[in-house]
């Protein structure tokens, strides 16, 4: 049962002493949740940080009065306030702050471990280059797919009928003078980003890196959505998961996208789930057709985002909003997504009817 207690209350409590049958995953409560809609002392909050900041724990700050401005609020993972367009590190919640709330802690109870490890890994990337933070992200990743939610969410899918592999390329590339065209092409799966998807993006990424004539790139999907995120068809096949972290930084598109990013445009559509949203982030520019959804679902998989999101969408809308997206698992709109930064334009005029055909 998570307990809102306001800073002062939860500094005492810290102060009694912690051990693993107080705060954290171990003992199934992940979520810490801080109350700051009364007024409150800058130095608890920060104190309360600082002590948290190794714990395994996701903590949470909440006002009902709308945002709060100061430097102790960045110690905080996420930051849910009421009413609308609060500026960041803030999500604006309306007048639904105590439902937003209940169902992010929900969110975290039922994938504690993925939950915990992906506000470590944001805490740590903020600290990193975007390459170190993909390596760390790997790892943790790696780590996970051994992990008992994991398991459980693979078990549930035992009996899915897996689809052919594709057999011919998945990725399209094109040259019209200085500009190169990449275009996914697995339009019957929405463009489902599998390991074969994965290395010819890589080779295609790496192409742009050794030829400097390439001035402009313009990465799109065909069909009814840009990227639905990894092929769910491919989850349970990795090797060991040393191996797998071995092969996901050695072949990683993502880390190939950040190397020529000042060159990239990203035009998306449809549904951006996972992958589908954790490189785009990469590109200098995004940008999206008016109903574009954007989803990370990895943590109710008992996973973490694992094509660099965790690198790339906190540089784009801050490392609390980033936290809020991955645990929640809600969908957020191009709106929504214009207004935070993970995109830079919506633009209709850049689609054809039949590319957003649903």
């Amino acid at each position: 049962m998570t307990v809102l207690r306001s800073p002062s209350e939860l500094l005492a409590f810290i102060a009694g002493g912690l051990d693993d049958t107080a705060l954290g995953v171990v003992v199934g409560s992940p979520a810490v949740v801080v109350d700051l809609s009364e007024p409150f002392e800058t130095q608890d909050l920060l104190r309360i940080s600082s002590l948290l900041s190794t714990m395994p724990v996701v903590l949470i700050g909440i006002s009902d009065g709308g945002p709060i401005d100061g430097s102790a609020i960045v110690g905080l993972d996420v930051a849910l306030c009421s009413g609308d367009d609060a500026s960041a590190p803030w999500v604006s919640c309306g007048n639904s702050l105590d439902k937003t709330l209940s169902e992010l802690i929900s969110a975290i109870e039922a994938s504690p471990d993925a939950s915990v490890a992906l506000g470590q890994l944001l805490r740590v990337g903020e600290r990193s280059s975007a390459s170190e933070a993909v390596i760390a992200e790997s790892w943790v990743y790696s780590l996970l797919q051994g992990g008992d939610t994991h398991s459980r969410w693979l078990d549930a899918r035992s009996t899915r009928t897996a689809r052919p592999r594709p057999d011919s390329s998945v990725v399209l590339v094109e040259r019209n003078d200085n500009v190169l065209s990449i275009t996914l092409d697995r339009p019957e799966v929405h463009n489902a980003y599998g390991t074969r998807m994965r290395d010819e993006l890589v080779e295609a990424f790496r192409l742009v890196g050794a030829d400097p004539t390439i001035v402009n790139v313009v990465l799109r999907g065909t069909g009814p959505s840009f990227c639905s995120g990894g092929d769910l068809d491919e989850f349970g096949t990795a090797p060991a998961p040393v191996m797998a972290h071995s092969i996901r930084t050695s072949r990683n598109a993502g880390i190939a996208l950040a190397a020529i990013a000042d060159r990239v445009e990203v035009v998306i559509h449809g549904s951006c789930v996972g992958a589908g949203v954790e490189l785009p982030a990469f590109a200098a520019r995004v940008i999206a057709h008016s109903e574009t959804s954007f989803l990370l679902p990895e943590i109710a998989m008992g996973l973490v985002p694992g094509a660099g999101g965790t690198s790339s969408i906190p540089r784009r809308i801050g490392r609390h909003r980033t936290a809020y997206f991955g645990l929640s698992g809600r969908p957020i709109s191009a709106d929504t997504a214009m207004s935070w930064g993970l995109i830079d334009a919506i633009d209709n005029s850049r689609f054809e009817v039949a590319e957003v055909a649903r």
